[in-house]
């Protein structure tokens, strides 16, 4: 786990340096938007979100703060929660590793309670646009089980991966190494479905990213509620 934790640092800093630069890289945010969309349907005004690896904090997070939401963020790079920040300064931000969320570590090594054991049930919806194709796959189901852990009973999940069957894969981006892992959707279904979701709606977007050597993708989007 030293290692691992070790690794999510070192990718943390590479998004330090990528910065807007990720903006850049891939300017459309269709899916992400849509997203937004079904949650600003689906929650009353003022209810409670959390942007699990928010970014810069553009557009989805600015999108439900505008909306009327009280917005959380999460990332673990500093130099995007700045940028995220200054988008959107409505929002309430925290550093803290996603692997963390839900469990006395968030309180121990973070100092956020907020998103502590304390906070179970607190949250309305959760955002994940692309934060956990970052961890290797035989952590993605404990972290989406304390994303529900944080949600409330019948609680909405819009989650953004890749579909393609990926293991921690060292691939390049922007001059930087990031480790990627994605499923194909009929196991990501499987996956969240193990840790309490269901899949209410999806769709796929073909999209080849703009100035970066990464080959085209199928992004997939997801529109989950926690069931159990």
């Amino acid at each position: 786990m030293c290692r691992r934790r070790a690794e999510r640092a070192l990718q943390a800093l590479a998004f330090d340096s990528i910065g807007a630069r990720y903006n850049e890289a891939f300017p459309a945010k269709s899916g992400q938007l849509e997203c937004g969309e079904w949650l600003l349907r689906e929650l009353e005004p003022g209810a409670r979100v959390l942007d699990i690896g928010c970014g810069t904090g553009e557009p989805p997070l600015r999108q439900l703060a505008d909306g009327g939401l009280d917005v959380t963020a999460a990332d673990l790079s500093d130099g995007m929660l700045g940028l995220a920040r200054r988008a959107v300064p409505q929002a309430s931000f925290h550093r803290i590793d996603l692997y963390d969320l839900a469990t006395p570590q968030a309180v121990r090594a973070w100092g956020v309670p907020e998103l502590g054991p304390a906070a179970a049930g607190s949250f309305a919806a959760a955002t994940a646009f692309f934060s956990l194709i970052l961890l290797p796959q035989n952590e993605i189901p404990p972290v989406l089980g304390r994303i529900r852990d944080l949600l409330r009973p019948g609680g909405l999940l819009a989650l953004g991966m890749v579909e393609a069957d990926l293991d921690h894969v060292p691939l390049p981006f922007l001059g930087h190494e990031l480790r990627i892992s994605g499923y194909l959707r009929e196991e990501l279904a499987r996956t969240l479905a193990g840790a309490g979701f269901s899949v209410e709606s999806g769709s796929g977007h073909p999209y080849a990213p703009a100035s970066t050597t990464l080959p085209p993708e199928e992004q997939l989007f997801l529109r989950c509620r926690r069931v159990s």
